[in-house]
């Protein structure tokens, strides 16, 4: 399976009066890494995958996350992303947040976090534009993303 790596600074506005990340701010990141995943994998924008194919985007409907050491300001995060499982209509995204060492390279035993989120390719209901239905997972995008 592919992977991508999201790099991520932590700001000191992303901390709590503790001086360690707010845990919010980890899924904020989890999110923006997962559409990193397919963009590094060549899947094209939402705005044209909508026109294309009806997908609208990747939203979450489950999430389960264990968080293994802090991370403060200053830290430099990076997050390992790739499917663990595809399904019908689903799939299992998995995400390994890692403190990179100096030279920007993950620090091998520096686990942060682990997260596995399940997500739907999504497409607008007919005749009610606000709410979504779930789609197969498309061949097409799961070949890219092997």
């Amino acid at each position: 399976m592919k992977e991508a790596i999201y790099s991520q600074k932590v700001e000191f506005g992303d901390c709590d009066p503790a001086r360690i990340v707010w845990f919010p701010n980890f899924f904020r990141w989890i999110d923006a890494a997962s559409r990193h995943f397919f963009v590094e994998c060549g899947v094209p924008p939402w705005h044209e995958t909508e026109r294309t194919l009806g997908i609208i985007g990747t939203p979450l409907v489950d999430t389960h996350a264990k968080f293994v050491k802090t991370a403060s300001y200053g830290d430099v995060l990076q997050i390992h992303t790739s499917i663990a499982e595809w399904r019908g209509k689903s799939f299992v995204q998995r995400h390994r947040v890692m403190r990179a060492n100096s030279e920007g390279a993950a620090g091998g035993a520096d686990l942060i976090m682990e997260c596995d989120e399940v997500r739907i390719f999504a497409a607008r209901r007919d005749g009610e534009p606000t709410a979504i239905r779930a789609l197969p997972v498309p061949e097409a995008i799961r070949k890219l993303c092997e």
